[in-house]
C-alpha cells in the first residue's frame, strides 16, 4: 500500500491579537475584567482547528471555503511556512516540522495575492535564479527552462521583466516556477483568482494535466464550479474545521430531501429568509446583487414537502417580484449553504 501523498493530524493553528490603541491608552488604562485573553486585552483566534484528512497519490484534492476559513493558513503549514500550533503534517510519510529540507524538495507552491517571482526581472532570469536554488545548472537547467517557458506559452516573452506581463502569465511563470525540480505535490492556493475567463480555463487543463503526468494536486478556491470540475474529492471549511470530506457527487448526491429554486428578483432582504428559515419553510439561501444592481440571484433550499409556490406566495406578499424562477440541480454551492445555511461567498 502506497504511502499518502499527504497527511494532516488533527492540524491546528491559533495567532494572539493585540487591539489597537492610541498613543496613551497603554499608559492611562487599567486592565478590566473579562477582557478576553488576559489583561493585556490579546485574544486567541482560531485559524485551523483539528483538522484531519489523507490525500492519496496522483488525486486532485480540493479545499474550498469562503475568505477567512483558514484555507491559506492550512496550505502555509503544509508548505513550511507556518508552524502549527499542535498537530502535524506528512508529505509523502516526511514530518514537515522534522524535515522541512527534504519536504521542500518534493513539493511546488504557488500561493494567492503573493509574489512568487521577481517582477523586475525577466520570466526567464527568474527560472535561472530560481532553478540555481533548486540546485539545478548548466545544460540542464537551460532544457529545463526551454521546455517549461514554451509548456506555459512564455517563450515569445521569456526576456520581458515580469511586471509587464498580464495577471494570467504572471500566475503561469509562478507555476513554471513551481514546477523547475519537478516536484511530485503542487500546492495551489487560489490558482485562477483575478483571471479572465480564457486564462482560467487554460489554467484549469493545466492543472487537469499535471494529475495525468502522476501529480498529486491540493487545490483551494472558493469557486464551487472549478472544486466540481477539478476534484477527485473536497473538503468543506468553515470556521477552520472540516465540515464536510467527499467526491464532489456524493456530497451532491446527499440534498436528495431539498429541492434547489434559483430566482431572478428584483429585491431580496435577509430578514425574509431568516423569518422563512425560522418557520421551517426553507432551509437555506444565498442572495447575490447583480453587477448592474437592478435584480437579485437568489437561491433557496426548501424541503422537499414544501412546495415552490408556498414560498413565491409569501414572497409576493411582501410586495417584491419575481422575474425568473428554475428549479436546478443540486451544485457544490448548494452542500456548502446547506451545511451552514449561508453562501460560500458570504
Amino acid at each position: 500500500m502506497s504511502v499518502p501523498a499527504l497527511v494532516l493530524e488533527d492540524l491546528r493553528k491559533e495567532f494572539r491579537s493585540k487591539p489597537k490603541r492610541g498613543l496613551f491608552q497603554g499608559l492611562t488604562r487599567r486592565p478590566r475584567a473579562g477582557d478576553e485573553g488576559g489583561a493585556d486585552g490579546a485574544r486567541t483566534v482560531i485559524a485551523v482547528d483539528g483538522v484531519s484528512l489523507s490525500v492519496p497519490q496522483g488525486e486532485i484534492f480540493g479545499l474550498l471555503g469562503p475568505n477567512g476559513a483558514g484555507k491559506t493558513t492550512t496550505i502555509k503549514m503544509i508548505s513550511a511556512l507556518l508552524r502549527p500550533t499542535s498537530g502535524r503534517v506528512l508529505i509523502q510519510g516526511l514530518d514537515v516540522e522534522k524535515e522541512p529540507a527534504r519536504v521542500l524538495a518534493r513539493i511546488g507552491t504557488v500561493l494567492s495575492g503573493e509574489r512568487c517571482v521577481y517582477w523586475k526581472l525577466t520570466g526567464r532570469e527568474n527560472l535561472q535564479y530560481f532553478g540555481a536554488l533548486y540546485g539545478l545548472s548548466g545544460p540542464r537547467l537551460t532544457r529545463k527552462i526551454d521546455d517549461l517557458l514554451e509548456r506555459f506559452q512564455l517563450a515569445q516573452r521569456a526576456d520581458e521583466t515580469v511586471e509587464k506581463y498580464s495577471t494570467g502569465m504572471k500566475r503561469r511563470i509562478a507555476l513554471a516556477r513551481a514546477l523547475l525540480h519537478d516536484p511530485e505535490v503542487l500546492i495551489l492556493d487560489e490558482p485562477t483568482a483575478g483571471l479572465d475567463p480564457q486564462a482560467a480555463r487554460n489554467l484549469r487543463e493545466l492543472i487537469l494535466q499535471f494529475k495525468k503526468e502522476g501529480k498529486t494536486v491540493l487545490l483551494t478556491t472558493h469557486y464551487m464550479e472549478e472544486a466540481d470540475f477539478l476534484s477527485d474529492r473536497v473538503a468543506v471549511i468553515d470556521r477552520g474545521k472540516v465540515i464536510a470530506l467527499d467526491s464532489p457527487d456524493h456530497l451532491k448526491r446527499g440534498l436528495r430531501q431539498v429541492r434547489v429554486v434559483e430566482l431572478e428578483a428584483g429585491e431580496w432582504r435577509d430578514e425574509f429568509g431568516q423569518t422563512l428559515r425560522a418557520a421551517g419553510v426553507i432551509s437555506g439561501w444565498s442572495a447575490q446583487r447583480s453587477p448592474e444592481g437592478e435584480t437579485w440571484r437568489v437561491v433557496i433550499h426548501l424541503p422537499l414537502e414544501v412546495s415552490v409556490g408556498t414560498v413565491i406566495k409569501a414572497y409576493l406578499e411582501q410586495g417584491n417580484n419575481v422575474q425568473n424562477l428554475t428549479v436546478k440541480e443540486p451544485s457544490l454551492e448548494d452542500v456548502f449553504i446547506q451545511l451552514t445555511g449561508k453562501s460560500l461567498r458570504d
